[in-house]
C-alpha cells in the first residue's frame, strides 16, 4: 500500500508498538523526502507570500513611532503617555503570541497566520480612524494581538519547510523582510507624515494586508505539522508537489535505502517516549534550560532594540528639538543600518553558528552604547551614529531568534514554544518604551542609554547558555 493511502488519526499517533512502529514507517520516508528536495519555486512562493505578511507586520509595528512626533503636539501627549501608547501594541502582542501559538498547534500554521494577518490589517485601518488618545490606545492593543501572532506562526511555518543544511541562510533571507518592513515604515513615515498626515501611515499598513490575507489562506499547510498530526496522505501530496517543482532534484527513499533506514532508526528513537504536545513539555528536563535561556534572549534583545527604535523619532524631535522632517529622516537611518546588518547575518550565520553570533552581537552592542554614554548624549549626531549602530547590531540577534527558537523545539510544541518565547519580546518591548518615558523625565537621556547597555549584559549571559543548532535536522536537535 502506498504512503498516500496509509492514514492514521492523531489520537493513534502516540500509541505503543506496533501502531507506533507503523507510524514511524510512514513518517520516516516523508521526512527523508522533505529534507532531501532541492529548493525550488515552491519554496520561493511560500517564502514570498508569507514574507509579504511579515513585511506589513513590521510596518504596522513601527508605524506608530513615526506618527508620534505629530500626535505629541496635536493631542498634547506627555512623555508618560507616549510610553503607554507604544506599550499598548506590545501588550496586545503578548496576548497574540500566546493565543495564536496555541492555536497553530491545533488548527495548523496557515489558517492561524491568515487570521492574524486579517486582524492586524483591519485594526490598522481602525487606527487611522481613531480620533483621540484612548481610541488609538485601544485600536493599537487589538492590532497588536494580530501582529504578535503572525510573526512566530510564520517563522514556525518557514522553519518547517527548511532543510538542515543551509537552513540559517534560507530562513534569514526570508526573515530579512522584517527589517525591510521596518525600513519601509521609516521611509514612508519620513515622506508621508509631513506631507499627507499621520492617518495615511496606518492606511498604507492596513489595506494591502487584506489582499495578502487571502493569498496566505491559499498556501499549503506545513508537511511537518501534518505528519505530526498523523495526516500522512495530505503531507504526501504536498511533498510530491514540492518534488515536482524541483524538477527531479531530490532523493527518493527507494533509491537511498541506507540513508532512509538511518532516518527511520533516528525517528524511532525520537518517538520512544513521544506524547501529544503540551505547553508543560517546555519545562520538562529536556527543554527546561532551553526555554529559560531563549526567554532571556528574547526579553533582553528586544528591550534594547525596540526601546531604541520606537523612541528615536520622538527623542530627536523633543530632546534635540530637530524639525519634524529631519527628525524622521535621522530616525530612519537606524533601520537602513539594521537591514544591511541582517543581510550580513543571513550570509554568515551558517558559518559562525547561532551561539557565537548572539554572543558577539550582545558584546558589540553593549560596547557601542557604553561608548555613546562616554562621548556624551548631548549631541544628536552621537546618538544617530552610535545609537543607530547599536540598534543595527542588536537587530541581527532579534531576527536570528526567529530562526533559533523554532529549531530547539519538536514539531508538536514548536509553535506554542515559539509563541510563548516571543511573548517575552512583546513584554520587554512594552516595558522598555514605558521605562524610557519615566527615566527620560526623571534622570535624562544619558541614563536611558546606560539602561540599554546594562540589558546587553543580561543577554550576553543568556547567550552563553545556548545550544548550537547549525546544520542539524530539526528532529535531531529536538527529541
Amino acid at each position: 500500500m502506498s504512503i498516500a493511502n496509509q492514514t492514521v488519526t492523531p489520537e493513534h499517533q502516540f500509541e505503543p508498538s506496533p501502531k507506533r512502529d507503523q507510524n514511524v514507517a510512514q513518517a520516516a520516508p516523508l521526512l527523508f523526502r522533505l529534507e532531501n528536495v532541492h529548493m525550488s519555486r515552491w519554496h520561493t512562493k511560500a517564502r514570498v507570500i508569507m514574507g509579504s505578511a511579515t513585511f506589513f507586520d513590521a510596518f504596522d509595528a513601527l508605524s506608530l513611532a513615526f506618527v508620534l512626533p505629530v500626535l505629541i503636539g496635536l493631542w498634547k501627549i506627555t512623555p508618560g503617555q507616549v510610553g503607554l501608547l507604544i506599550a499598548s501594541g506590545y501588550l496586545g502582542q503578548v496576548v497574540g503570541a500566546l493565543f495564536f501559538g496555541w492555536l497553530a498547534e491545533r488548527i495548523g500554521r496557515v489558517r492561524s497566520a491568515g487570521i492574524t494577518i486579517g486582524l492586524m490589517s483591519i485594526m490598522s485601518i481602525g487606527c487611522a480612524l481613531a480620533g483621540n488618545f484612548n481610541m488609538l490606545f485601544l485600536a493599537r492593543f487589538i492590532q497588536g494581538i494580530g501582529v504578535g501572532g503572525e510573526v512566530p506562526v510564520a517563522a514556525t511555518y518557514i522553519n518547517e519547510l527548511s532543510q538542515a543544511k543551509g537552513r540559517g541562510r534560507f530562513f534569514l533571507l526570508y526573515e530579512l523582510i522584517f527589517p525591510i518592513g521596518l525600513l519601509g515604515a521609516a521611509q514612508a513615515g519620513a515622506f508621508v507624515v509631513p506631507r499627507f498626515g499621520w492617518e495615511y501611515m496606518f492606511l498604507i499598513g492596513g489595506l494591502p494586508g487584506l489582499l495578502i490575507c487571502l493569498l496566505v489562506f491559499r498556501l499549503p499547510e506545513s508537511p511537518r505539522w501534518l505528519i505530526g498530526r498523523g495526516r500522512y496522505a495530505e503531507a504526501e501530496r504536498i511533498i510530491a508537489s514540492v518534488e515536482a517543482s524541483s524538477r527531479g532534484r531530490h532523493l527518493d527513499p527507494a533509491t537511498q535505502p541506507d540513508a532512509c533506514a538511518a532516518r527511520t532508526a533516528e525517528l524511532a528513537r525520537t518517538l520512544q517516549n513521544k506524547r501529544k504536545g503540551s505547553w508543560k513539555e517546555l519545562f520538562s528536563p529536556v527543554y527546561k534550560r532551553r526555554t529559560f535561556v531563549v526567554w532571556a534572549l528574547w526579553a533582553s534583545a528586544y528591550f534594547v532594540a525596540n526601546g531604541i527604535n520606537n523612541w528615536l523619532p520622538s527623542l530627536y524631535k523633543t530632546v534635540y528639538h530637530l524639525p519634524l522632517q529631519e527628525a524622521l529622516h535621522m530616525a530612519s537611518l537606524s533601520n537602513v543600518l539594521s537591514t544591511c546588518a541582517v543581510v550580513c547575518c543571513a550570509l554568515l550565520i551558517d558559518r559562525t553558528g547561532r551561539r557565537r553570533w548572539a554572543i558577539g552581537s550582545f558584546v558589540l552592542a553593549g560596547l557601542l552604547l557604553v561608548g555613546l554614554v562616554t562621548l556624551g548624549t548631548d549631541s544628536a549626531t552621537h546618538v544617530m551614529i552610535l545609537g543607530s549602530a547599536a540598534y543595527a547590531v542588536m537587530g541581527t540577534t532579534t531576527v536570528m531568534l526567529y530562526l533559533y527558537t523554532p529549531e530547539i523545539y519538536p514539531t508538536r510544541i514548536r509553535a506554542i514554544g515559539t509563541g510563548l518565547a516571543t511573548s517575552w519580546l512583546r513584554a520587554a518591548s512594552a516595558t522598555a518604551p514605558a521605562l524610557v518615558g519615566v527615566v527620560l523625565a526623571k534622570d535624562g537621556i544619558n541614563t536611558v542609554f546606560l539602561m540599554f547597555a546594562g540589558m546587553t549584559v543580561v543577554g550576553l549571559v543568556a547567550a552563553l547558555g545556548m545550544i548550537e543548532t547549525t546544520n542539524r535536522s530539526l528532529e535531531e536537535i529536538s527529541p
